[in-house]
């Protein structure tokens, strides 16, 4: 018989959406066959300690390096202040906000063994970004950098909730987590929490501009690991995990938590993890895994001539359309096959890829282990092969919004609906288009933004690029590109007209992007995805001064 639930606070398991408004899940796989009692905390790090991997090096942070013990350790004793001296008890959401470091991960696992919630936040957030993930997840507990103090403090004044907020790293005072580990006992008891327990709220990284909140069991954890890092990338002990995402997001917490532990493998945590400070690191650790997203990899490609970086075996892209110019640079510089993905924060990390001889540049992959995957009509119907809807998935993970109208639109009849427009292939390969609300209605036409930015991408003057609908007064809307170019290039009306001209060559003359508008830089997330739909307001202010 299942035991009850040890939770005391209820919150996250109430705010469930209905069964009828959630996924089906999947548990085909060997490694899918969990118990009903998981704390992911226990299988990740406590075992690892238990299995004799103590003294092996677990994280390496910009202060040196933390073994297994060391990190369990440290959880335990912060397992402690968060039970004896901040009032946590089970089913409680606690803020965590730091830059990738090992403390972070520890106050991550202090949470899970205490039966809490994590509920990670970006770096980069601002206190008016924070208010409503506290409002919107009850949370009344914080662990923050001290560095970062100040907008979680304006927060706090704001939100109701927050109500006990404690500082590490660099913090000294009584409310300091370091202070108050020094008298904590380096055991602890973890919470027999069950496998569907919420563990995690995972909010998105707001590309849409509004954040939505994602509960995510215990088991969910676990399964990410069983499926892309056993399934897909079969990684080992020996390897060293390295990336450019935050934590707090859960392509980043599986890259550099989960994956690297789930092996008793090692994890590089970069603070700040631009291009060239990624690079050194790789040169500097041997890492072997690398994550990061298809413009960090182009940016890793400007430090190739500095810094040695042949110790990679295997590179994982994700967060955006991996675009062909940029696999084959890869390729070319040294020798290796990027491996694409696609997740989401709904799913809680990938779930379709391929690697090595299986991939198809061009194509993100097939379904992998665990997953199954189709597009879906109009008529919400599997299509068959070479036509274009939208991506839907199924397996071990799905969409649990926190309290939100927009589950009933991302569940379909079991399916997750990704909003990411699709075709598959007859081998069952599935190919990018675009986002949903990125395929452009212009006079008529559907075109697809993804399509034209490949060709730009293919200009040797553009460095990056990103396509949106603009309204326009005759068409309806018009593809509107908005350009980053080279150093030795500069934006002229004669460059517009010629990579006007450029993509009208190489795809339908209908397609190409009737307006081009010059850049620095495009707008993105702590998690280097475009803000599309800020390039949507510049395009809709613009077509209203022109009008």
């Amino acid at each position: 018989m299942k035991k009850t639930s040890t939770l005391v606070d209820t919150f996250a398991r109430d705010s469930l959406p209905v069964a009828e408004l959630q996924p089906d899940f999947i548990f085909e796989l060997p490694g899918l066959q969990f118990a009903e009692r998981i704390n992911c905390a226990t299988e990740l790090l406590d075992k690892n300690v238990e299995n004799g991997l103590g003294e092996k090096t677990a994280l390496i942070g910009s202060d040196g390096s933390w073994t297994y013990s060391q990190l369990m350790s440290a959880s335990n004793q912060i397992a402690h202040v968060l039970v004896e001296d901040m009032g946590l008890v089970p089913g409680n959401r606690v803020l965590l906000r730091a830059p990738n470091n090992p403390m972070l991960v520890a106050c991550w696992f202090a949470v899970l063994k205490a039966g809490g919630i994590a509920v990670a936040t970006m770096p980069m957030m601002r206190s008016r970004d924070l208010v409503p993930v506290i409002e919107k997840a009850e949370i009344t507990l914080a662990l923050c950098e001290d560095e970062l103090k100040g907008e979680l403090v304006e927060a706090a004044s704001a939100a109701d909730t927050l109500s006990h907020v404690l500082f590490f790293n660099g913090h000294s005072g009584p409310d300091a987590v370091e202070v108050l580990m020094k008298e904590k006992s380096t055991a602890f008891n973890n919470i027999d929490t069950a496998s569907d327990d919420v563990a995690l709220i995972a909010f998105t990284s707001g590309t849409t501009g509004v954040p939505k909140g994602v509960l995510h069991f215990h088991r969910d954890v676990l399964a990410m690991a069983v499926c892309f890092s056993e399934g897909v990338l079969a990684t080992q002990a020996d390897d060293i995990f390295i990336g450019s995402p935050p934590l707090a997001f859960t392509f980043g917490l599986g890259a550099l938590v989960v994956f690297p532990m789930y092996s008793g493998a090692t994890a590089v945590l970069l603070e700040k993890a631009g291009p060239e400070p990624l690079a050194k690191a790789i040169e500097r650790t041997g890492a072997t895994v690398c994550f990061t997203s298809p413009t960090g990899y182009r940016g890793i490609l400007e430090q190739i001539d500095h810094c040695d970086i042949g110790s990679l075996r295997k590179c994982v892209s994700a967060g955006e359309h991996l675009q062909v110019p940029t696999f084959e640079a890869w390729k070319a510089a040294t020798g290796l096959r990027l491996i694409d993905g696609i997740g989401s924060t709904e799913m809680i990390h990938i779930f379709i890829s391929a690697i090595g001889d299986e991939i198809r540049p061009g194509s993100t992959g097939k379904a992998i282990p665990g997953y199954q995957a189709c597009v879906l009509g109009s008529d919400d119907k599997p299509l068959p092969p070479g036509q274009s809807g939208r991506l839907a998935v199924k397996g071990p993970t799905g969409c649990r919004y926190l309290a939100d109208e927009r589950q009933k639109k991302y569940v379909v009849d079991g399916w997750n609906v990704t909003g990411d427009i699709y075709h598959m292939d007859s081998d069952g390969y599935f190919w990018f288009e675009g986002r949903g609300d990125d395929m452009i209605v212009s006079a008529g036409y559907n075109i697809s933004a993804a399509e034209i930015e490949d060709v730009l991408m293919d200009h040797p003057a553009v460095v990056e690029c990103a396509v949106v609908a603009a309204p326009d007064s005759k068409r309806g809307h018009i593809p509107n590109a908005f350009v980053v170019l080279t150093a030795d290039h500069s934006a002229t009306p004669e460059l517009e007209q010629t990579l006007k001209d450029f993509v009208k060559a190489q795809i339908a003359p209908y397609k190409y992007p009737r307006r081009i508008t010059f850049i620095n830089v495009l707008p993105k997330t702590d998690t280097g995805k475009v803000q599309r739909f800020r390039l949507r307001e510049i395009s809709a202010a613009d077509f209203g001064r022109v009008g």
